[in-house]
């Protein structure tokens, strides 16, 4: 997550707050009048307008120093502890240089950082040139993020030399030899100098104020000129690429999310949480090491023309840390509307007096093609009105019940959302919407009419943000069907973009833009979105969950809250109903051969997040290697043994590609979710004493 701060001149720290920062370098580097300007725009905006009113002053100041330092150096491998206690005379004085626009600091400190860097590049480099000896056993901790700084170059230099020994071995265990795993490493700690040194003044400026925008609100941020116009490429579905979001985590880049239609959700190769170690250009290029890169050096690498090929080394999710990487290739593509909209599949679930027809309709996103709308087009695309037509083509197949798939969605168009509702309701309120100066206004459907009155189940994940959460969370209020899954991601809260340029044109320059966070829904129920997410009526196992991930995983989130309910009429449902329902799912998951496979392997996957320790003794990895490798094998091939032996319905639910149709966990859970509501329509009809073999022989 981008941080940012505000510090003072060095002069000012002379005078006003004792001993300068040590050993500033690179002295080319500094604020310009355009972030001065931006800067204080940024504030004005914040403190008038952003929906979390909080006080710009010594305690928003210490957090803004400690963000600050944690985007620097997240791993504590760079900065020593003479170092953190010079930036302490900045702790308490951070609010008073952003209200004086004074930045100078902040770009003192990165150039400590730089310094700091480039030694330890230095002492890497010269670690390579000895002979290690991995038949020590001793161990690298992988993540020293909650560790104490290191109190003097002789500590920071045993640190960085199990790194490299941590290194050298993860390469040396893939059959390298000794000279190319020299080269291979120089040229990465030699990328991650460069990469520093290629932070102008811009890229130093976005670090730090968003560590001031980050410490008010995690959704808050500011976009500097370059990154305004990434951020545009990447909001207007031309992008040509893999399909896939990423973040940095320490020195990793990470795969958040995989983009329903893309490139790399079609090959079924790549999945959130793998990590991308290095990148290649078509099917023989030479690899590409970009661990330790920025971000954005990263997506370019990976992005390019239509149709041209890309590998990419990954440590897959499910691999021990230090474990071996995995090569895979894929074809860049353009992700179109198409890719994007509502699809649609049937689930057959038999039964001893026939079939359960099952309609699903997978919803990637909520959609409007806005530019054919504005063009007066009749015909435009859009989420609401796709469903509505493969709505109508699942009635005509006669299907018993309907799923809603909203895994992975992240949200969307509000008034899709609220349209979408309006299709299964008869009118009323969807959303409270609370702004800042504490309005609440309402997103309301108006057309009483009914498109699907039978049984509803919504499917969601961890994933399922925003218009997601509208959608389901209105569906369970209104008692109008039953929300399966995970506990979804939680984001409750309203951004706007505010093109800084516009407010301050007679100026001149270009200032970027800040995207803040200006209100906050809340359910007709009352309750928010935010933080806790939408609570499935029915969940699935915990430990299907293969992260802790959501908005309750985000520093200085805005906490759950509630407000008073709307006017609305709920339908009536038998919680006795939802109860035995939850109850046959749960008895048929115990009893579930392929389920209580992947809950082992959700089991082992949470144990691997735990670790953060490798050893250095070469036996020892190795052999972890290889149990890994054939534990995964082995699961695999008893995976493969058990759907065989499955209703077809599995494969049916697929959306990959047709020489990619294997089953995977998505398929499963999909499949359990139309036997819970299956349950659940045939319980609510017939009162939850219904024996479960009466639902068996419907």
């Amino acid at each position: 997550m981008k941080r940012a701060i505000f510090i003072l001149s060095l002069l000012w720290s002379i005078l006003s707050f004792g001993a300068p920062v040590p050993d500033a370098v690179n002295t080319e580097l500094a604020p310009t009048s355009e972030h001065k300007r931006a800067t204080q725009l940024i504030n004005r905006f914040i403190s008038s307008y952003h929906y979390k009113k909080i006080l710009l002053d010594n305690a928003l100041s210490s957090s803004i120093l400690d963000h600050y330092l944690e985007e620097l150096d997240p791993n504590r491998s760079y900065f020593l502890r003479e170092d953190v206690e010079a930036f302490s005379i900045y702790r308490n004085k951070l609010d008073n240089a952003i209200l004086d626009a004074n930045l100078a600091p902040a770009f003192d400190i990165f150039k400590v950082f730089r310094k700091r860097l480039d030694e330890r590049v230095e002492t890497a480099k010269r670690l390579l040139s000895q002979d290690f000896n991995f038949e020590v056993n001793e161990d690298y901790i992988l993540d020293r993020s909650q560790l104490s700084w290191a109190a003097n170059p002789a500590e920071l230099d045993e640190i960085w030399r199990r790194r490299v020994k941590n290194d050298v071995l993860g390469l040396r265990l893939t059959g390298q030899p000794l000279d190319k795993i020299r080269e291979t490493l120089t040229k990465r700690y030699e990328s991650l100098a460069r990469n520093t040194h290629q932070f102008n003044a811009d890229d130093v400026y976005q670090l730090f104020i968003n560590a001031y925008t980050t410490s008010v609100e995690p959704h808050t941020a500011y976009f500097s000129p370059r990154a305004s116009e990434d951020f545009r490429i990447r909001m207007s579905l031309s992008l040509e690429g893999i399909g896939a979001v990423l973040r940095s985590e320490n020195e990793y880049t990470v795969v958040q999310q995989v983009v329903p239609g893309g490139p790399a959700e079609k090959s079924g190769k790549l999945h959130p949480e793998d990590r991308i170690t290095a990148i290649g250009e078509g099917l023989s290029g030479t690899l590409t090491d970009v661990l330790g890169w920025r971000l954005e050096n990263v997506v370019d690498l990976i992005r390019g023309p239509k149709g041209t090929k890309v590998r990419l080394q990954i440590l897959p999710k499910d691999a021990p840390p230090g474990g071996a990487n995995v090569l895979i290739a894929l074809t860049r593509d353009t992700i179109q509307l198409e890719e994007q909209a509502a699809k649609k599949s049937l689930i057959e679930i038999p039964t001893e007096k026939g079939k359960t027809r099952v309609g699903v309709i997978k919803l990637p996103a909520f959609y409007m093609d806005f530019a054919a709308r504005a063009r007066g087009d009749s015909n435009y695309r859009s989420t609401s009105r796709d469903v509505l037509n493969l709505m109508s083509e699942l009635k005509r197949e006669k299907v018993d019940g309907l799923v809603i798939d909203l895994r992975g969605n992240g949200g969307g168009s509000l008034s899709e959302a609220t349209e979408l509702t309006g299709l299964f309701i008869e009118t009323g309120p969807v959303v409270q919407v609370k702004d800042a100066s504490g309005h609440i206004g309402m997103e309301r459907d108006i057309d009483p009419g009914i498109a699907y009155s039978g049984p509803l189940a919504v499917l969601v994940d961890r994933q399922s943000a925003s218009a997601s959460e509208i959608f389901a969370g209105a569906i369970q209020d209104y008692h109008r069907g039953i929300v399966v899954g995970e506990p979804t991601f939680g984001k409750g809260t309203v951004q706007n973009l505010v093109d800084l340029d516009n407010i301050d044109s007679d100026e001149g320059g270009r200032l970027g833009q800040l995207k803040a966070t200006i209100a906050q829904f809340f359910r007709v129920s009352g309750a928010s979105t935010q933080h806790r997410g939408i609570v499935p009526d029915i969940t699935f196992p915990e430990m299907l969950h293969s992260t802790d991930q959501g908005e309750r995983e985000l520093k200085n989130a805005l906490p759950w809250s509630a407000i008073q309910p709307a006017h609305y009429s709920a339908l009536n449902v038998s919680s006795q109903a939802i109860a035995e329902a939850r109850h046959r799912h749960e008895i048929r998951i115990q009893e579930d051969p392929i389920i209580k496979l992947l809950l082992a392997e959700a089991q082992s996957l949470r144990e691997i997040e735990k670790r953060n320790r490798v050893s250095l003794l070469e036996k020892q990895r190795r052999a972890e290697w290889d149990a890994a490798d054939q534990l995964r094998r082995e699961r695999e091939k008893k995976f493969q043994e058990l759907v065989k032996n499955q209703p077809l319905a599995y494969t049916q639910t697929s959306h990959k590609e047709p020489e990619n149709n294997d089953v995977d966990t998505s398929d499963i859970l999909l499949y359990e979710t139309a036997n819970i509501l299956r349950d659940f329509a045939y319980l609510t009809r017939h009162g939850p004493e219904t024996k479960p073999s009466d639902i068996a022989g419907r």
